[in-house]
């Protein structure tokens, strides 16, 4: 980690419901990163319902002198091989500005912590295959791809079909 980081601290808070659209913005900006960005159809008020009224999900935003630069959208999952919850960590984006500066593993530690607070097993999330630059940083942390599991989905007309 370079000087930047060490000298110029992250600041961490929960989002509250006055966030939802800066929580939009940055679900809209990390989609651009990832060339995904005609897939979102999340909108402020759906993110409202599902994160502050329905409580299923919590947003951390990342501060460097009182700006948000950064959020990282997580949930509890379970494992029944470890008998305690986790944490899933959906989405994590820094704006282009502040990366290399040391903050995506600040990031992480601070989740770390969270679910080393909340007694949980393991931290985990995906990241694309073709995200190499996140890829070699995650490595470089210790984290280990899960190889031998391949993740499948259900959605839009085939999850409603599937219900019928």
């Amino acid at each position: 980690m370079n000087n930047f980081a060490e000298k110029n601290e992250l600041k961490f808070r929960y989002a509250v419901e006055s966030d939802t659209p800066l929580i939009l913005n940055f679900i809209k900006e990390l989609a651009s990163y990832e060339n995904l960005l005609d897939e979102v159809i999340a909108t402020e008020e759906i993110l409202n319902e599902w994160i502050f009224v329905k409580k299923k999900a919590e947003v951390l935003i990342g501060e460097y002198e009182n700006e948000a630069i950064g959020f990282a959208l997580f949930f509890h999952n379970f494992s029944t091989f470890l008998g305690r919850a986790g944490i899933y960590l959906e989405d994590l984006y820094i704006k282009p500005e502040f990366r290399g500066k040391g903050y995506g593993k600040t990031f992480l530690k601070k989740l770390a912590n969270i679910a080393i607070e909340r007694g949980c097993g393991r931290l985990e999330w995906w990241c694309l295959d073709s995200n190499k630059p996140s890829i070699d940083f995650y490595l470089s942390m210790g984290a280990e791809p899960m190889e031998d599991w391949t993740v499948y989905r259900i959605a839009g007309d085939t999850l409603n079909n599937l219900a019928k």
